[in-house]
């Protein structure tokens, strides 16, 4: 797919030019012919013969963007002084800090802030743990671990790497729900380490997000956390995907007409967003769906079934079909993509039932294009912030953790998981409904908090469907 000129590969180029004659005009053609778009123009230092400014660029990548600075390098009288990508600039010293909410103007405030009147409450906490939730950060505070081994599309990448990923992850938590959230990159992928070591740093938090692990380790990862701690443990690669997904399909089916107890779904992808999306659409009603892998679709015939695969297989594809992910394609009325790039094109979209809807999640480059699947299916759906109906976990993991940390809560449930859904998919009223708006901007001033009163209600009842 071809790219565009983008944000996240902006440049920002200081230049010095004559203060008089074409200079600056010459500047902006440069950049348009070479395929970026100049999106500010600062005038940094004003002389009499010469001018410093500052010109910001989007480009299309890093070679895009080296490609632009020579070429202004080449305007006779220009000459560079530096180049800034915008992006590194913004993680410099990093995205994130922590901050006192209480003033140490004096002895009387440090006495009572830290020693020696901090010991009365430590006492208190030690007389009634419970108190630890009202009288410290463990109330609004979250762990988000991970140990570098799936981040993003980049692989396994190592801890240090995952860092800026996390603490970009914090600083969403805190924008979208006010919550404080403390990056832990753990420097093990060994599944017994890496639960040992978040239980014992647990005390300290009201709840835990884990966060680019690699499956099968997740699962299990996952599943012995929840044994266990006594506050949530939620794996956003899954449960924030599945959110997410059921709350957009709820309201694409609702602009196609069908019911997701009736269509035929087909899905790319078996591992932890896989699953996940999968059991939680089955838990609102799904019933006829086949899943796919590498191998093909996943059926109880195969002998390279492992635990999770194995589950998949005795749930899902009633019929037993055993061939690729194009022949499972044909006549669904759904296909949801959480796999690989380019795994389809317009023509396999063209065999699907009418009404088809298409989610294409793989990112930066879906499973098929979306030009191409629009050509054929009534909704499309990516995870891309260029095309219309992103599918972006933030949209769900800041109010599901607000309504969890809320309510108190020790667990998640799959009941909590279907009303976060229910309550993102209500954020898009009747009127606003359509093809290319089936999920509301991550910015809409109403997302975390219909969430987060969704899961707060949820969790009142506490009903035992573990997600």
């Amino acid at each position: 797919m071809a790219s565009v000129p983008s944000v996240s590969y902006s440049i920002t180029v200081r230049l010095e030019v004559p203060a008089g004659g074409r200079a600056v005009s010459q500047i902006t053609h440069v950049v348009e012919n070479a395929g970026g778009i100049v999106t500010a123009l600062d005038v940094n230092t004003a002389g009499h013969e010469t001018l410093r400014i500052d010109v910001t660029i989007a480009t299309r990548d890093t070679q895009h963007a080296e490609a632009i600075a020579g070429a202004l390098e080449r305007i006779d009288s220009v000459k560079i002084h530096k180049v800034s990508d915008r992006t590194f600039l913004m993680h410099l010293g990093g995205k994130i800090e922590m901050q006192s909410k209480v003033p140490l103007r004096n002895r009387d405030e440090l006495s009572m802030a830290y020693t020696p009147g901090v010991a009365r409450v430590s006492l208190a906490i030690a007389r009634n743990p419970e108190d630890v939730r009202r009288l410290t950060i463990k109330r609004n505070s979250v762990a988000v671990v991970t140990d570098g081994s799936a981040v993003l599309g980049l692989g396994n990448i190592g801890p240090e790497a995952a860092l800026p990923v996390m603490e970009g992850k914090a600083a969403l938590f805190k924008r979208f729900a006010g919550i404080d959230a403390w990056p832990i990159c753990l420097d093990t992928q060994d599944t017994d380490e890496i639960v040992r070591t978040v239980q014992i740093l647990a005390p300290a938090f009201g709840g835990i997000n884990l966060e680019d692990i690699s499956a099968p380790r997740c699962f299990e990862v996952e599943a012995r956390l929840r044994e266990l701690l006594d506050i949530p443990v939620f794996h956003d690669d899954q449960h924030g995907t599945a959110i997410c997904v059921l709350a957009a399909l709820t309201n694409a089916l609702g602009v196609v007409g069908k019911d997701i107890g009736t269509v035929r779904i087909t899905m790319a992808g078996a591992g932890a967003a896989g699953s996940a999306i999968l059991k939680l659409l089955m838990y609102a009603g799904a019933r006829n769906l086949v899943v796919c892998d590498y191998a093909g679709a996943v059926h109880k015939g195969r002998d390279d079934l492992d635990d999770s695969l194995r589950w998949i297989a005795e749930h899902t594809n009633e019929g037993g079909y055993s061939g690729d992910l194009r022949g499972a394609v044909k006549d669904a009325d759904v296909f949801i993509g959480v796999s690989a790039p380019g795994i389809l094109n317009g023509d396999d979209i063209a065999t699907m039932s009418p009404d088809a809807i298409v989610f294409a999640l793989a990112n930066p480059e879906p499973e098929v294009s979306p030009d191409e699947a629009r050509e054929h299916a009534a909704v499309v759906a990516t995870g891309r912030s260029d095309y219309p109906n992103q599918i972006n976990n933030v949209l769900a993991f800041p109010g599901v953790f607000r309504g969890l940390l809320d309510a108190q809560a020790d667990g998640v449930t799959l009941d909590m998981l279907a009303a976060a859904a229910k309550a993102l998919a209500e954020v898009v009223t009747p009127d606003e409904l359509g093809p290319n708006y089936i999920v509301p901007s991550v910015f809409h001033p109403d997302v975390s908090t219909r969430v987060a009163g969704a899961v707060r209600e949820a969790a009142g009842g506490r009903p035992r469907t573990e997600a």
